[in-house]
């Protein structure tokens, strides 16, 4: 797999790239209405965000915020209503460029079972490199190399109704990776997963970002965003906060006024300073936090 890494940030505003060729998705000014027998309902309003190749960008925000319109606008599921989105240079309303967009942003879905077509484990997994015309012996290697990317190449002759949730979406996971695509779109994967699979899925997107995949990540879980490199948070369907994770989250107030909740190790430590506790700012992890109070219990 590629090992691509973004390149230094501008300090000309939030997250804006300094070499231009970096871009794998740009978007400028994107509205996206829904139809409704009331008239048209806005989703998305005034969106602008660009993500340098290599880069693990989350996206987080309540019910309605607009990060899933978001991510099926990145994809071509939908098409902006104003605006552009371009997707490795390819305009997503370009109605010629539509497969080469999917294959090179591929989705991986909050249910899997709308992901998975086939009876068993590897032929789901084949089913986009045999669209694609491969040879048999370029199908098979793919099929192995993302099987054993998911660690489910065990479970190759399976049927995926008999996998847990956790290893369904490692299995949907492995057939978006099989058609070698440069950012792959994670639209709430672990919404429906038991706390196992949500750390299973995590992991491996956490895996494939660091073997050079663009990962950009929808969720509503606060807690599975602190290892990314750029936090956007959405609202009402516009952009309210875009930065670092460390950065993000010492804005404790404004995120509680879009009615977020701060991850635990956050929260815990910016109560335990409140009480006069010398917790450092910066940390994200609880075993950071436990850390830190282990040695503070020493002294």
């Amino acid at each position: 797999m590629r090992n691509n890494k973004s390149g230094p940030h501008c300090l000309c505003g939030p997250f804006c790239i300094m070499m231009t060729d970096n871009i794998i998705i740009n978007i400028e000014d994107l509205g996206f209405d829904y139809a409704s027998d009331d008239g048209e309902i806005a989703a998305l309003t005034g969106v602008s965000l660009s993500l340098a190749r290599g880069s693990f960008t989350a996206v987080i925000g309540r019910n309605g915020s607009g990060k899933s319109t978001l991510a099926k606008n990145i994809n071509a599921l939908l098409v902006p209503t104003r605006g552009q989105v371009t997707v490795g240079g390819f305009d997503t309303q370009d109605e010629d460029r539509i497969w080469e967009i999917r294959r090179m942003a591929g989705m991986v879905f909050q249910n899997p079972d709308n992901q998975l077509v086939s009876a068993v484990v590897e032929d789901d997994v084949a089913f986009g490199p045999e669209n694609l015309g491969l040879p048999r012996e370029e199908i098979r290697a793919r099929v192995r190399s993302s099987l054993e990317s998911v660690d489910m190449y065990d479970q190759r002759k399976m049927a995926p109704h008999l996998l847990s949730g956790g290893q369904k979406q490692r299995i949907a996971i492995a057939g978006v990776v099989a058609m070698r695509p440069d950012v792959i779109i994670f639209d709430e994967p672990t919404a429906m997963l038991d706390p196992e699979g949500r750390g299973e899925v995590l992991d491996i997107a956490k895996r494939l970002h660091a073997e050079g995949i663009t990962v950009l990540l929808i969720t509503h879980f606060m807690e599975e965003t602190v290892d990314a490199d750029r936090l956007v948070i959405m609202d009402r369907g516009r952009v309210a906060m875009d930065g670092a994770p460390g950065e993000i989250f010492t804005r404790t107030e404004e995120l509680r006024a879009l009615g977020l909740r701060l991850p635990f190790a956050v929260d815990l430590a910016e109560g335990l300073r409140a009480r006069g506790v010398p917790i450092p700012e910066g940390l994200l992890h609880e075993e950071e936090l436990a850390e830190v109070l282990t040695c503070l219990n020493q002294k």
